[in-house]
């Protein structure tokens, strides 16, 4: 996948994270949990803007970790939403799925570059 496909990937999971916090029931604890997924959820792409300006293979891998953690941490705050019913499956599963692609895109990519590493231990 090309670098300005994924970035446009990634800003809509993130759109659509936020969109689906308006959606949310004013409780404390989904006034909690939407802090935290609009915050991780937004953290996916522009971590990956950064990494795209990498100065480095190794940089780059650093930074796409980070991409790596948000994405896992926007799934759970997804799963979350799910499991204490503030929302339901068929509200959060085209996001999830989005999400977990991200997540799953990026994991290849980091595989990818570490091959290209220099002196890399094996």
């Amino acid at each position: 996948m090309n670098e300005k496909i994924f970035k446009d990937r990634t800003k809509k999971l993130a759109l659509r994270v936020i969109q689906l916090t308006e959606t949310l029931p004013h409780t404390r604890a989904a006034d909690v949990i939407a802090k935290q997924i609009i915050r991780s959820a937004t953290s996916v792409g522009a971590n990956y803007r950064a990494a795209c300006r990498a100065k480095s293979t190794a940089d780059m891998i650093i930074k796409l970790k980070i991409v790596e953690e948000e994405s896992d941490e926007t799934i759970y705050w997804l799963e979350l939403l799910l499991e204490s019913k503030s929302l339901q499956y068929s509200e959060v599963n085209e996001i999830m799925k989005e999400a977990e692609e991200v997540l799953a895109i990026t994991v290849a990519s980091i595989k990818t570059l570490r091959v290209r590493l220099p002196n890399r231990k094996s």
